[in-house]
């Protein structure tokens, strides 16, 4: 029998062998950056580099999520998942910008996609699988940047996705009805450490806010006219004065913009729109913020006669790592980089949707350095490709071998001791009854509001 330390080796050493490959792979990626659904040419680097390994894979899961599958040949047992995220920002001036649409990996998802690949070819190597009872499932997900909400409602109201972020929709879509445990890998700058534990991480709720006027000539007539512009800036000003009613131990963050300022400049703005997210660190915490967001937006276009149109959208839950699955996975991450290098971090205010994943199943979301800059800024470099990549990659694929080696005995006891936070049905009970459609008419919900709408697009 082929111990776990030779496992290990062999899974490294395969990686090792291939790391020239796994690093162009994710600078592939950085040179043809993508947004959330629109991931096309990297889902299509993906399935090349499975059918080259000899993956099974699903394709078009959310558009473009693909999913591949490896079997371990000692037994039956749990399935792991090992997920990187296809998608890319809207950062125009990232040196890395697409110069038509913007987009960038000012995040790191490219590294991501290189570290899933390394973790296959770590798998592949020979007697790995033998050796592993269960399953593998490796997913490559569309759209974790909660980015262009408006586009992505469309694709809504279209039935083509009913849930705006990619884990959400391989939830709803079922492709994790058979997987009972997740991890993945981010990038990162800071520098506390070489690999990072991560705790937990606010939740979001997203929202897309219509003001309606009335247009006028803004020299000869504004007084004839309803300055939807003038009932944004209320209701904007009306979000900050709510401020010091945050408490600080829910880190709640709002922070709109404004999408569009009106039609043109001597005509009085009768559409204005903006967009924003309420992130905070319960989910309670949340719907209290979305609330006087609410409010605030009501009490904007009361203040000119204007109406607001408020959609408010399913986000992402809170993050909080699986706390067993975390500890076999620091194990191995101390053994690659030692234990001074290893670091947890405490409670962070940016949100993903692998919260939605961690509320149903085991699940962590460790980080990885070897990046430079401010994430989601212009500046955002992976300057370390063997740390971000390869390094990364090692510790997911060792991770792998500890839960399923041995009968899988490791996973078994992972999975037995977690009670998930929500089943499927409730999750999606719960994310369907966050949407709602409101349209305010003199500060009053209309009578005419249509219920929310819930395209027919599957179970």
């Amino acid at each position: 029998m082929t111990t776990r330390t030779a496992l290990k080796d062999l899974v490294c050493q395969a990686i090792d062998r291939r790391a020239d490959e796994l690093i162009r792979a994710a600078q592939t990626i950085l040179e043809h950056p993508e947004p959330g659904f629109r991931e096309v040419k990297t889902s299509r680097l993906v399935m090349e580099w499975f059918q080259g390994l000899g993956i099974p894979h699903q394709p078009g899961i959310a558009i473009t999520g693909v999913k591949g599958m490896l079997q371990g040949k000692a037994g039956a047992g749990p399935t792991v998942a090992v997920l990187g995220e296809l998608d890319s920002l809207i950062v125009p001036n990232h040196p890395k910008a697409d110069a038509q649409t913007g987009a960038a990996h000012a995040c790191g998802h490219h590294a991501q996609i290189g570290m899933l690949l390394g973790v296959a070819v770590g798998l592949l190597a020979p007697r790995v699988l033998e050796a592993l009872s269960g399953r593998v499932a490796l997913m490559a997900v569309p759209a974790e940047e909660y980015i262009e909400i408006e586009g992505r409602d469309e694709l809504r109201r279209q039935g083509k996705i009913e849930l705006l972020g990619g884990k959400p929709e391989f939830i709803r879509l079922g492709a994790f009805d058979d997987v009972d445990m997740a991890l993945m890998t981010h990038t990162s700058a800071e520098p506390q450490g070489k690999l990072m534990l991560s705790t937990t991480n606010n939740g979001t709720i997203a929202k897309r806010i219509k003001f309606i006027g009335r247009a006028a000539h803004a020299g000869g007539a504004p007084h004839r006219g309803i300055n939807a512009l003038n009932a944004a800036m209320l209701a904007l000003e009306a979000i900050h004065m709510q401020r010091e009613t945050f408490r600080d131990e829910d880190t709640i963050r709002v922070h709109p913009i404004i999408t569009k300022g009106g039609d043109v400049v001597n005509a009085v703005p009768a559409d204005v729109r903006m967009e924003t997210f309420v992130r905070g660190k319960t989910l309670e915490a949340i719907l209290d913020a979305n609330a006087k967001v609410d409010r605030a937006l009501r009490a904007g276009a009361m203040g000119v006669g204007a109406n607001v149109q408020i959609t408010t959208l399913p986000g992402y839950l809170p993050l909080i790592n699986d706390p067993a699955l975390a500890k076999v996975y620091r194990t191995n991450a101390e053994a690659l980089v030692g234990s001074d290098q290893v670091r947890e971090l405490g409670h962070r205010t940016s949100s993903t949707d692998m919260g939605d994943v961690c509320h149903l199943m085991p699940a962590i979301h460790p980080y990885v350095t070897g990046c430079t800059g401010s994430s989601h800024g212009d500046d955002y470099l992976v300057e370390d490709y063997g740390l971000a990549v390869l390094t990364a990659a090692k510790a997911m694929a060792m991770t792998v071998v500890d839960l399923l080696a041995d009968g899988a005995a490791t996973a078994r006891q992972v999975k037995g001791q977690h009670k998930p936070a929500l089943s499927k049905n409730e999750y999606l009970h719960f994310m369907r009854g966050l949407l709602q459609e409101t349209t305010y008419v003199e500060g009053r919900r209309s009578e005419k509001d249509a219920p929310a709408i819930a395209p027919k697009v599957g179970a």
